[in-house]
């Protein structure tokens, strides 16, 4: 059969979707893309108002992630960087601590920090250069424990623990305990010392619309929703069905594909909020942790520090769990804002409770094999769910499932 006369459907235009439809396209398959939704992108997405960039949830981009360079065109998307540290409020005081080695005006105020004891800063040092060392595949091989553990075994202070580490990477991993595995956090923190944390200049959602871009117009149906995949058959919420050779599913398969179970997967969520303020910003870009355990906020940012010309706006991340409502809770950030920094936010421009943010996996691995992701003859696998919540993982289980397909086509055997 004629490669272009294979039907070759992708569900769900998340990351993982576009990059398996992008790997197809590149080894000259034509795919058919679905999507519940009205865009691209799924988690990754970002609103325009005039003058403002507004993501759901303040997610960054890791430039020293493999896969960037494979499948992103990072000139295209002028990526801002913030600098390697963060801005820590801290019973009444303030601290600026980062990576002295990658940027030298750190040197001092990491030094002076009350944030934790000189050994702390010595083994943050030590840590990098061990990760620098050790390979992702030795990272995702090593012995699973949670991050504090991970953390207290290697000789940090409770007070380093609690004033930096916890603040910063629960905003990474949204959950406040450091229950997260071990192999994140070693993969998260080389990733933070060999490269920077990234937002395009036009938002979060420029990655996957850039993804979206390489691919022939018409291939993307949005606000089409699958209820189900049947060997072959593909049925549509609208009662339509149609063929498909092979498809490749890039969001929870449970719920389209009979006999499989049904999502039982755990989400951690978050709450972000933007305010107006007077605050003109750091200066530079740079995240604010408030370690105080006591408060709701855990970290936030000064989006005109970000974005060239941009409204003065404060973004507010909440992780922890609360019984507050929209109202309250905007009210609670504000007063929390101005006792904790000093910092005046003042009208709620936008709030966004994201219950789906990020998947609870307990056990984690880099990313899949071709061959893991076949689940039936003709249905394959993807989805950063899959293997460790990365924007890196959606990329490469995207590119896996293609390969696997493509092997499927054309030896009839999976590598």
């Amino acid at each position: 059969m004629d490669n272009n006369q294979l039907q070759i459907t992708i569900i769900g235009a998340g990351v993982s979707g576009l990059t398996a439809a992008i790997t197809l396209q590149n080894a000259g398959y034509k795919v058919s893309v679905y999507d519940a939704n009205s865009f691209v992108g799924g988690r990754v997405k970002s609103d325009l108002q005039t003058g403002m960039i507004l993501d759901h949830g303040f997610q960054v981009l890791l430039d020293a992630y493999p896969a960037v360079n494979e499948f992103l065109d990072i000139e295209a998307l002028k990526l801002r960087k913030f600098v390697p540290g963060s801005m820590i409020y801290m019973n009444g005081k303030t601290y600026r601590l980062g990576d002295a080695f990658r940027n030298r005006s750190f040197l001092w105020s990491t030094i002076m920090a009350g944030v934790g004891s000189l050994k702390d800063k010595w083994l943050v040092f030590s840590l990098s250069r061990k990760l620098k060392q050790k390979s992702l595949q030795d990272i995702f091989s090593s012995p699973e424990t949670s991050t504090k553990t991970y953390l207290e075994n290697y000789g940090f202070s409770t007070k380093m623990i609690s004033s930096f580490f916890t603040p910063f990477y629960a905003g990474i991993f949204l959950e406040t305990e450091l229950a997260t595995s071990s192999r994140m956090f070693e993969f998260v923190f080389k990733m933070f010392t060999e490269g920077n944390a990234t937002i395009p200049e036009a938002g979060i959602q420029a990655i996957p619309e850039q993804l979206a871009s390489k691919l022939p117009l018409g291939s993307i149906h949005l606000n089409q929703t699958v209820s189900s995949v049947i060997g072959n058959e593909v049925t549509l919420e609208n009662g339509e069905k149609f063929h498909s050779d092979y498809t490749i599913i890039g969001t929870i398969a449970g719920n389209i594909v009979p006999n499989l179970p049904k999502e039982d997967l755990l989400w951690h969520q978050v709450t972000v909020l933007y305010f107006e303020t007077d605050h003109t910003g750091f200066d530079e870009a740079i995240i604010g942790l408030i370690s105080n355990e006591e408060v709701l906020i855990n970290n936030f940012h000064f989006l005109q520090d970000i974005f060239d010309h941009h409204r003065n706006v404060i973004s507010v991340t909440v992780i922890k769990k609360h019984p507050l409502n929209d109202l309250k809770l905007a009210e609670r950030v504000i007063k929390e804002l101005r006792e904790e920094t000093g910092i005046v936010a003042t009208e709620l421009i936008q709030l966004y409770r994201i219950k789906k943010a990020l998947p609870q996996l307990n056990s984690l691995n880099y990313c899949m094999t071709a061959s893991e992701t076949q689940l039936t003859e003709n249905i394959f696998l993807a989805g950063d769910h899959l293997s460790n919540a990365s924007l890196n993982a959606a990329m490469l289980n995207g590119k896996a499932a293609a390969q696997a397909v493509v092997s499927k086509i054309e030896s009839g055997v999976l590598f």
